[in-house]
Formats: C-alpha cells, sequence, structure tokens
C-alpha cells in the first residue's frame, strides 16, 4: 500500500500547540514551557523503549540513538535503547520492554512478520507502539499508532535516476542485511528508476573487509558494470575501497550517512547519498509518544511521517558534515 507524505511541520506545529520553546537550554536544546495550568514534566515521568533491528557499531543507528535520548532530555522522559539484528532476538528485546510496562514503544521492522506476535502484545497491554526506519506498509495493520521513515521504493527510484543522469547503465546493488524487506524495496526502486540492468549482492555488514573483497570481485569478473548502489554507509566505504582497489570506474552512489562518507562525497569519490534524516526517526517518534501520553494526539492521521529521501551531493556535503561532526546527520 502507498501512503502519502505528512510534512514534518505538522508534527512541530502539533507540538506548539503544547509547548512554548525559549533558547538558553544548556547543551543548546531549547527550553520546553508548558501550557497555563499544564505541569512541567518531571525528569524520569515516564519511559520509552526503543527496539531497532541495528547490529553491533552501525553508525548510523547511533544517529537514531542520539535523537532519541535529545529528545527523552527535552521532554524529561526517560528512553532506553537497544537494538539487535537477529529477529528473534529483537522480538524477545519487545516482550522484554512489554513486561517492564513502560509508556510507548519505538520498533524499526526490518523483518515485520518475525515481530508482528510482540508487537501485537504490546497493543494488547495498551502501550503506543511507533514504527521507524523499516515495515511502514504494514504498520497500521499491526496497531502502530503511527509511522516515521521514508518511502524505500520512491527513494530507490531517486537512487536510480540520479545514476541513470550520470550514464550508468548496469548497476551491482549491495544488500548488507538478509530478510531485510526495506533493502529489497530500495534496489527494486532503483532498478525502476534506472530503466538498465541491475544485479544484486549480498554481503555481511558485520565483515566488511570480505564486503570489499566481494565487491571488487564481482566488479573484475563483469567490468561492464558500471554503477554501485550501497545501501548502508559502512558499505558504502568498502565498496569506495574496492572500486579503486580494482580499478573500476563505477560511479557509486550510497544510501544513508556518516562522516565517511560526507568526506568521500566532498572528495569525488561517492557521486551522493540518500539521506533519510535519521536523526528524525529517534526524536520524533519520542516527540510523538510525549503528546500522546500528554494530550492523547496521534500525529499523521493514519498516513507516515516522511524523513526523506533528500540528497547529499557535493554540492551541500560541507554544511552537512558540520552536522555529522554534532552526531545528528
Amino acid at each position: 500500500m502507498k501512503w502519502t507524505t505528512v510534512p514534518i511541520l505538522a508534527a512541530v506545529l502539533g507540538l506548539s500547540v503544547l509547548t512554548g520553546c525559549s533558547a538558553g537550554q544548556a547543551g543548546g536544546e531549547p527550553s520546553v514551557e508548558q501550557p497555563s495550568g499544564a505541569p512541567a514534566p518531571a525528569a524520569g515521568d515516564g519511559t520509552f523503549a526503543v527496539v531497532t533491528h541495528a547490529g553491533t557499531g552501525d553508525a548510523f543507528w547511533d544517529v537514531v540513538k542520539n535523537g532519541a535520548e535529545a529528545a527523552g532530555r527535552r521532554y524529561g522522559v526517560t528512553v532506553t535503547y537497544q537494538g539487535d539484528g537477529d529477529p528473534g532476538r529483537q522480538s524477545q528485546l519487545i516482550d522484554q520492554a512489554v513486561s517492564q510496562k513502560v509508556n510507548g514503544l519505538v520498533v524499526s521492522m526490518a523483518n515485520p512478520d518475525a515481530l508482528k506476535e510482540s508487537i501485537g502484545k504490546a497493543v494488547t497491554a495498551g502501550i503506543p507502539v511507533i514504527t521507524i526506519n523499516s515495515g511502514g506498509d504494514v504498520s497500521r495493520e499491526f496497531g502502530a499508532i503511527t509511522h516515521v521513515g521514508q518511502s524505500e521504493d520512491v527513494a530507490g527510484r531517486g537512487a536510480g535516476e540520479r545514476l541513470k543522469a550520470q550514464g550508468v547503465a548496469k548497476l551491482l546493488c549491495v544488500i548488507h542485511e538478509a530478510g531485510n524487506v526495506g533493502l529489497d524495496q530500495r534496489c527494486n526502486g532503483a532498478t525502476q528508476g534506472l530503466g538498465g540492468t541491475v544485479e544484486r549482492l549480498q554481503v555481511d555488514v558485520g565483515n566488511l573487509a570480505d564486503a570489499t573483497s566481494k565487491i571488487k570481485a564481482r566488479l573484475q569478473s563483469d567490468p561492464s558494470l558500471d554503477g554501485v548502489l550501497t545501501l548502508n554507509p559502512a558499505v558504502a566505504v568498502a565498496a569506495r575501497d574496492a572500486i579503486a582497489d580494482g580499478g573500476s570506474k563505477a560511479v557509486l552512489g550510497t544510501f544513508d550517512l556518516s562522516a565517511d562518507v560526507v568526506a568521500a562525497i566532498k572528495d569525488g569519490e561517492i557521486a551522493f547519498a540518500v539521506d533519510q534524516q535519521q536523526y528524525l526517526q529517534g526524536w520524533l517518534p519520542i516527540t510523538f509518544l510525549t503528546l500522546h501520553r500528554d494530550n492523547l494526539n496521534t500525529v499523521g492521521g493514519g498516513l507516515p511521517v516522511n524523513t526523506g529521501p533528500g540528497f547529499v551531493t557535493k554540492e551541500n556535503a560541507e554544511k552537512v558534515a558540520q552536522l555529522a561532526e554534532k552526531g545528528t546527520r
């Protein structure tokens, strides 16, 4: 099912009904003033659990965590963050959060079917659930009140169109997590946008040296591959090295940002990065859960709140680099 975009501005305007912002709070985050007659939130007033499919050391999810924890400080709530790339273990983490009777739950759904039962337990227990990043097409079906992320097929089409504009005719789409439906959607979208041949290569994000070797070997075995699309910033760096080491002239594009990716864009080694602004995927769900707790607000009206896609290119990479150093991009 395809959903239309709900602008992020709607979320900000919704929050302004409850809070007035003023600058000057320590750490650069504006303070929050409650409307007349409403009590100010106490520190630790409520606990929201964030459970993602992040693997250990994944810089992308570090930024999501930063956003969630910053929102927790802003609104005076406790935010716990846990991630596991194994769907079974991620499901167990959700069950633990439900047993702890958290006040809200944020879940990424790279493998929705494996999480359906656990998310259902949370909904049955009366815990509001917001899904992020992956699984937006089944979020409402599973009982979540909102989904925050980007349309993966739309983002993939945009990436394919950019690669086509740079002369790419035969593309290698590198998948780094088996069973992640969102990654398949990205490659599907890239196929539509490119209008040419797209091959897929499975690598392990937990073994980047091996990923470099596999990408290099594939490019050397088929010199007609003139483009590479990676779906993860760490794998993008591995692909950059594979292209350079193998003497390939393939154009490289990627999904998602890291400081290394932004630097490579500035240096012309990566053509662009699809930016889903993952900081918002941490910040906005905590904001929305706070609004729901305090004022029974829901955001989106059953439609997702889209955080992307945007594109980082050589033209805007310098400004983004400054933000990436702060852990917000």
